[in-house]
């Protein structure tokens, strides 16, 4: 039982598949990449080519940011890295800064989720989960092609398990052993929402088209809850871990001031 009251229900959100996107190296006020952390963080990164570069600037935001449930989209990356905690979608976004920094073209694919996907980690709060998520998914100009994130690493595998939310693994470390594939899912095939084995590609209820950047892509079809929302929830949430188990759980340190 999910909800469309605490999301923008007033934005149409229409599909959009064939919508296309050149990307940028550009920085914006999310990839924020001339940031002097973001820079930084680019600057640690190892390897002998783009993709490796890339894993290596993977494997670190998974170290330097913990995930938490946090809910604002355009915080910038640089805030993000501040912080040292973030969702999957404001890691994503690290990453992204990070491959802009290293020259690297970027660009987002926008796909709308059924927010029952998210019920394992909110087992008590199932009324309160939206019915969709909008999900800015990176993509990454490697060697003259486009290469989705989930590609950074290796096309998922036969006998790799999917990612379905129902483990302490988060999105952004499920990329790392290929358990997450959205590079064919076009959308309106979500499976039912008690089907345990789901991933998340069976999920996917529509495709918004590609942009040249997760600003853009929000700036056009809003975030996924509405402001008021987010400026009441993100407070707690934003402090609460989503690695130590599939459930929502507070953190020791809930009650800390902000160091942003």
């Amino acid at each position: 039982m999910t909800t469309r009251l605490t999301t923008p229900w007033w934005l149409p959100r229409d599909p959009d598949p064939a919508r296309e996107a050149t990307g940028s190296r550009e920085p914006t006020a999310v990839l924020d990449h001339s940031a002097e952390a973001v820079r930084n963080l680019a600057a640690r990164t190892r390897g002998g080519d783009e993709r490796e570069r890339l894993r290596s600037a993977h494997a670190l935001v998974s170290v330097a940011v913990r995930p938490v449930y946090a809910l604002d989209e355009l915080q910038p990356a640089s805030v993000t890295l501040r912080r040292g905690r973030g969702s999957c979608s404001q890691r994503m976004a690290v990453l992204e800064a990070t491959a802009r920094s290293l020259d690297v073209v970027t660009r987002c694919r926008g796909l709308l989720v059924d927010g029952r996907f998210w019920y394992p980690r909110f087992p008590r709060l199932h009324r309160f989960v939206p019915d969709v998520v909008v999900l800015a998914w990176p993509e990454f100009r490697v060697e003259g092609s486009w290469v989705p994130a989930s590609h950074l690493f290796a096309p998922p595998g036969a006998g790799i398990a999917a990612f379905t939310n129902r483990d302490g693994e988060t999105l952004f470390e499920a990329l790392a052993r290929g358990a997450v594939s959205l590079e064919d899912c076009t959308g309106g095939c979500a499976r039912d929402g008690h089907d345990e084995a789901a991933g998340l590609a069976d999920r996917v209820v529509a495709d918004l088209g590609r942009f040249d950047s997760r600003d853009e892509l929000f700036a056009t079809h809003g975030q996924t809850l509405c402001p008021l929302v987010r400026r009441v929830v993100d407070p707690v949430t934003s402090r609460s871990s989503a690695s130590q188990s599939s459930r929502f759980i507070p953190t020791c340190d809930a009650t800390k001031p902000s160091r942003s």
